[in-house]
């Protein structure tokens, strides 16, 4: 009895096209002259996101670039008075 259950519930899936449809139009209902506001607003709030994480992987990437100057600079041997002579 309780695995018919669990398949009558897992059965539903995604809402078709119709069932889009009147979630587009309730939300239009709703929502009314504010949808465009709204779509501007996510929009601008996508842009800002991807320029966030562009910011982000610069700066991983200048670390890291850094770090291996600097493990370079660690691991070349030292110059002795006698090099310098020459």
């Amino acid at each position: 009895m309780m695995i018919e259950n669990m398949q009558s519930v897992l059965a539903f899936g995604l809402p078709g096209s119709w069932e889009w449809i009147v979630v587009l139009i309730i939300a239009v209902l709703i929502f009314g002259r504010r949808l465009p506001e709204i779509a501007r607003g996510l929009g601008k709030s996508i842009t800002e996101f991807k320029k966030g994480i562009k910011d982000t992987e610069n700066e991983v990437r200048d670390a890291v670039d850094e770090a291996d100057q600097i493990a370079e600079a660690s691991t070349e041997p030292p110059e002795t008075e006698a090099e310098n002579q020459d």
